[in-house]
């Protein structure tokens, strides 16, 4: 069956250059204490939520993971909604801005799944696949 209804436009984040520069300052140090330090600078930045969580996972850290997920996963639904998003359509991954949430979302999915919060995991999971595929195909092949 085709849908004839429209899919809402992309919903793209805006750059916060300030914060992605002292991102890449505080991955490049590999100091965690600087990733968090960009996180309280910016908490709005999921990308530094992201990087943490990212960090805490692969320290097999699942529960910290899970929190820095889970909290950059909300400044991001903030972000989207304020950037016109009504809880459904594209956030592509090819839009560099969007990639801190995606990457929250992952995370968040991963982590779940590690503690056992199954349903969790397989909504994070779709809900990221719903956002745009070709995010999920990147973040599940590093």
């Amino acid at each position: 069956m085709q849908n004839l209804l429209p899919e809402p436009p992309a919903t793209l984040l805006p750059a916060n250059d300030e914060a992605e520069a002292a991102l890449a300052a505080a991955e490049q140090s590999g100091d965690g204490d600087a990733l968090a330090d960009v996180a309280a600078r910016f908490p709005t930045y999921s990308a530094a939520w992201a990087a943490l969580g990212a960090r805490a996972f692969a320290a097999d850290q699942v529960v910290p993971a899970y929190a820095y997920a889970r909290t950059g996963y909300h400044r991001g639904l903030d972000q989207l909604r304020r950037s016109g998003w009504k809880g459904h359509g594209p956030v592509p991954w090819s839009h560099e801005p969007n990639r801190g949430f995606l990457r929250c979302l992952y995370v968040l999915s991963r982590a779940a799944d590690a503690i056992g919060e199954a349903d969790e995991a397989a909504r994070c999971a779709q809900f990221l696949r719903d956002c745009d595929p070709a995010a999920a195909d990147a973040l599940a092949s590093n």
